[in-house]
């Protein structure tokens, strides 16, 4: 009877391996049948490396600039320590994701359920492995997630575009910049980013060279402290922010979904997480280095550095790859909005695109209430990323692969590197306590404390927030 049972599981999961291996031949074929054109060169990404300059780019855009202060927070080891222990933890659990997808794709497909028109999302995945209020968790977190960094993007583009041109104010600036990124929603899913991904993670990795060698050529300025950390608030804040850097997993069943062969992400965000580190480690310590204690009180790394053409062309790279990230954030949200609306199958995109305007509305105007660029983003990563790309895959893995079945017929073996059950759910429990206890509690207490005093010393709506004041014009006779 047991042999009997080990053979009908073990048929089982062949078939579950089979049927994905032959669902990705036909995403395969369906792109090499693909006429080759200048169109299809720019706009279809399907590819595995279309996937790892989504991921990459999607991790690092505006964060790169306020990991400077983050360092003020933290001190020099602490910050470095950080961003590799982030790192790798966030990776960790983009692979969570990417096996609870297949796991949940090859479960609806063996029951003849068709995904054509219909992008798969995480809060799917959830109900279809958890069920309904598993389903109702996920998608609270993460479309709360994704709205909130669609609104730092805007405040980013304010914040930046001022060092180029003062004479509008930052408010003013996020009513333009609203506007401009409003168009992304003609942009009908992540198989669409493929020449934006590439643009925007070139235009960073110019940036954030820049940064690092800018401050090395400046020196460090005159009587230069680096005194962090100091205060537990602090400390906290700073330590949150890279909680939020690692944490742009968020999207992951959505790249995935627009891939011709998802079974190869599993590897793809740890090396593109390996290559953000390039970026952001050297030009954080380079900054900090330089400025020290300054720059607790300039959130954005621009305000310290002279002004210069390498500095404007950093600006407008940014301004550029913020755009490209705001419609990462937003992609999301347009497809739960359209299928609450019922839009979603639409074969008419200018349908589809005027549907999703609404969506980016509240945005818009968080953005003008809240501009606190720097402190939103460890008040984010604290009450949000927490939650939505850590501890809820880590908790979602484990209750899937409870039962001795569900881990006999995963369609996905275990990792070369954790071949052992127990080991993995050590490893999840171990983020689900680290990240309640220091991420959501220590840094929610932080970053909330951090975000009042924001609050409270500028002001929601506020016209221009951390801008020099300026000088008063003299009149001449």
């Amino acid at each position: 009877m047991t042999i009997s049972k080990q053979v009908e599981e073990a048929s089982f999961s062949g078939q579950n391996q089979t049927m994905v291996e032959s669902n990705e031949s036909d995403g395969e074929d369906k792109a090499n049948e693909l006429p080759f054109s200048f169109k299809s060169l720019l706009w279809h990404g399907g590819s595995v490396y279309d996937a790892w300059f989504n991921c990459a780019s999607n991790q690092v855009a505006q964060v790169l600039l306020s990991l400077p202060y983050s360092f003020s927070q933290l001190g020099m080891l602490s910050g470095i320590i950080f961003q590799v222990f982030y790192g790798i933890m966030g990776s960790w659990t983009a692979y969570l994701i990417s096996i609870l997808y297949v796991e949940y794709r090859t479960r609806k497909e063996k029951e003849n359920v068709s995904f054509k028109n219909h992008v798969i999302q995480w809060f799917e995945v959830l109900d279809g492995l958890l069920g309904p209020y598993w389903k109702a968790a996920g998608l609270a977190f993460s479309c709360t997630f994704l709205l909130f960094g669609a609104v730092i993007q805007l405040i980013a583009c304010a914040s930046n575009i001022y060092y180029i041109n003062d004479k509008l104010e930052k408010r003013t600036w996020t009513y333009i910049f609203g506007a401009c990124c409003a168009t992304t929603v003609f942009v009908p899913s992540y198989h669409n980013y493929r020449i934006a991904s590439f643009l925007g993670l070139g235009m960073t990795t110019y940036t954030a060279w820049y940064l690092t060698i800018a401050a090395l050529l400046h020196r460090q300025v005159e009587g230069v402290k680096h005194s962090g950390p100091t205060k537990m608030v602090l400390y906290f804040t700073g330590a949150t922010n890279i909680l939020y850097t690692f944490g742009g997993h968020a999207i992951t069943v959505e790249i995935m979904d627009a891939m011709w062969k998802p079974r190869k992400f599993k590897t793809i965000y740890f090396t593109a997480t390996l290559y953000v580190f390039t970026l952001t480690i050297p030009s954080a310590a380079a900054v900090y280095w330089a400025f020290g204690d300054q720059l607790l009180a300039h959130s954005n790394a621009f305000s310290l550095l002279p002004v210069s053409g390498w500095r404007t062309a950093a600006v407008v790279f940014m301004l550029i790859h913020q755009f490209v990230t705001f419609g990462f954030a937003c992609t999301p949200l347009y497809f739960v909005w359209e299928k609450v609306i019922g839009m979603h199958d639409s074969k008419s995109m200018c349908l589809r695109a005027l549907a999703r305007l609404p969506v980016v509305i509240p945005i818009w105007f968080l953005a003008i209430i809240f501009p606190f660029f720097g402190p939103i983003n460890s008040a984010v990563g604290a009450l949000l990323v927490s939650f939505t790309v850590y501890i809820i895959p880590s908790l979602a893995h484990m209750l899937t692969f409870r039962s001795a079945s569900a881990r006999q017929n995963a369609a996905e073996k275990l990792p070369f590197f954790l071949p052992s059950w127990v080991a993995m759910y050590v490893v999840n429990s171990f983020i689900v306590v680290w990240v309640l206890v220091v991420g959501f509690g220590f840094g929610g207490w932080a970053s909330i404390a951090n975000f009042i005093k924001q609050v409270d010393t500028f002001g929601v709506f506020a016209e221009c927030y951390q801008c020099p004041p300026k000088a008063p014009t003299t009149a001449h006779h």
